[in-house]
């Protein structure tokens, strides 16, 4: 469990906006918007303060919601926390220094650097609907709680690509990286997330992350769970570089080196993304923070703004053949909350 603290630090409210977008022929308002894309949870936070927040499908604001992916740019932050705190030198560093179990493996030579920015060379099929897959091997190894079976599981994948020279989308990879920081710290991630972030930025509920096996690794790559307005005051702690009361707890240059593209996205994600950071999705203004059936945190350092849109896409098999693109429609939206705070006098 990863610990909220004594002080809550509310966020202040703003001015709300009323952004409205065109999609399918007509115009469409938030509600219309949450309605014909499966949006359990939006909030705006425009230079310090909500100016939007709802929720649906019978969320709540003190229920938690999965994270899907997005947790990897999280941990990809926790990275840089410990960086900072010189418990790892350097995100160069080899990845067998922290897990010797991936010697004369295809990790062999590979970096916390290569396995942050997708690139570690091992070959891997992140492919959801093929059961005979990597990443639903490694599903499968959590779903049956196998103590140290991810990690078995990687060590025996063979190499495809010399590390560091292709992206190439890996769960698998932020699962090691999460280990990797769990060795280097010495403890739990929920209780580094609990002393470097959660506790500091004055989160307002317990989040969580799912366990490989009873009592085992954490998972750093999907499956945490947290509230809506904790999702945002995450965002928040990026936007502001990493600073939380005027502390610095991520280097000072590490946000902007995590914005800073790695590798261009071979086959874009969404429409707004062209490149990849450190764990971070990366387009013109935006560092994202992507997951599975929708879930979405957008950081516009420049514009002082934090959208978060969490959802439950619907997935194949059972999207109809007419369905709109609801990914498309989710940076649609965006843009047009972008453009309402931009002409907003808050």
């Amino acid at each position: 469990m990863i610990r909220c603290g004594a002080d809550l630090r509310e966020l202040p409210r703003g001015r709300e906006i009323e952004p409205v977008y065109a999609a399918g022929g007509r115009e469409h308002d938030v509600a219309s918007f949450m309605d014909r894309n499966v949006i359990v949870g939006l909030l705006v936070i425009h230079r310090g303060r909500i100016v939007l927040e709802r929720y649906g499908l019978g969320l709540q604001e003190h229920d938690r919601w999965s994270t899907m992916s997005t947790v990897k740019s999280m941990t990809a932050m926790l990275v840089g926390a410990a960086v900072h705190d010189g418990v790892i030198k350097s995100i160069d560093d080899p990845l067998t220094d922290y897990l010797p179990a991936l010697r004369a493996s295809a990790y062999e030579g590979v970096t916390l650097r290569h396995v942050m920015t997708m690139s570690s060379g091992v070959r891997w099929t992140e492919v959801y609907p093929d059961r005979n897959s990597d990443v639903n091997r490694y599903s499968k190894s959590l779903a049956d709680k196998v103590p140290d079976g991810v990690l078995k599981l990687m060590a025996s994948l063979p190499r495809a690509h010399p590390p560091g020279s292709t992206f190439l989308y890996n769960s698998g990879d932020t699962f090691l990286l999460g280990a990797a920081l769990t060795r280097a710290v010495g403890k739990p991630l929920a209780d580094y997330m609990s002393e470097k972030v959660w506790q500091p930025a004055g989160m307002e509920c317990d989040a969580f992350y799912t366990l490989e096996s009873d009592g085992g690794q954490e998972i750093g790559g999907s499956r945490a769970g947290m509230v809506l307005r904790d999702f945002g005051r995450f965002a928040e702690f990026v936007r502001n570089d990493g600073v939380i009361d005027g502390r610095r707890v991520l280097p000072a240059g590490w946000v902007e080196a995590a914005a800073t593209p790695a590798f261009k996205v071979p086959a874009p994600v969404v429409p707004d993304i062209t490149h990849y950071g450190y764990s971070w999705w990366l387009g013109e203004g935006v560092m994202a923070a992507i997951g599975h059936a929708g879930q979405r945190i957008d950081v516009y350092r420049g514009e002082d703004l934090s959208v978060v849109t969490l959802a439950a896409l619907p997935q194949p098999p059972y999207v109809p053949a007419t369905d709109h693109d609801r990914r498309a429609e989710i940076v649609t939206f965006t843009q047009a909350v972008r453009t309402a705070c931009s002409t907003s006098n808050e």
